[in-house]
């Protein structure tokens, strides 16, 4: 999909709901099943660097970031909540084209392997962000616990990089370089699952 790439169209077929539209995709890519192949990184880099850009679609800074945080936040506290309510079962579900095995099977790996900072580590990791939550409710992790980490680490992936991409907005000129901008981001997000399939490979 031309979205995952050129997450600034996206942005823009939004219009003047452009904000709402990003904090929906946010939303459901944290914390619903079939979200994982939504545009995150590069999506929220994108929108610090047209607030920068400023034009149309308006995007104004303190919203999308405000926006983003809780919507990533709460995405991921209904990721923990299906996961307590489905329970086992999850690891029992057959394919399909929304819902993918291997995905839940590499974030029950991410999160047995980094405990309970997993919450906070998957957010800069495509597809495992998007069922860390999910495991850790299967697991029923102390719910406190989650709640730290997955506030920390709400704030930290929607700020931060929202501000990256604000920071390159002002430093470069975005009509030039704002593929290359999300190329590099795409590519950058997509090394933790590269490192991932290798070490399986290995295994293997």
């Amino acid at each position: 999909m031309e979205f995952l790439t050129h997450p600034e169209k996206l942005i823009e077929a939004f219009g003047a709901f452009a904000t709402i539209g990003i904090i929906l995709i946010v939303f459901a890519e944290s914390g619903l099943l079939f979200g994982f192949f939504l545009p995150g990184d590069s999506l929220l880099v994108t929108a610090g660097v047209l607030a920068a850009k400023g034009g149309e679609p308006h995007l104004s800074l303190p919203v999308i970031i405000v926006g983003v945080v809780l919507a990533a936040i709460t995405g991921d506290q209904v990721g923990y909540a299906f996961g307590r309510r489905v329970g086992p079962a999850l690891f029992r579900k057959p394919n399909s084209r929304f819902f993918k095995q291997e995905h839940v099977e590499k974030a029950r790996l991410f999160f047995a392997d980094h405990g309970p900072k997993a919450i906070v580590l998957a957010r800069f990791v495509p597809f495992v962000r998007t069922f860390t939550p999910i495991v850790a409710g299967v697991g029923r992790m102390h719910y406190p616990t989650f709640m730290v980490y997955n506030v920390l680490g709400g704030v930290l992936w929607g700020t931060g990089l929202i501000m990256l991409g604000y920071a390159l907005g002002e430093a470069f000129n975005v009509d030039k370089y704002l593929l290359p901008i999300i190329g590099g981001v795409v590519l950058v997000s997509l090394l933790p699952v590269l490192r991932e399939a290798v070490r399986a490979r290995r295994a293997q």
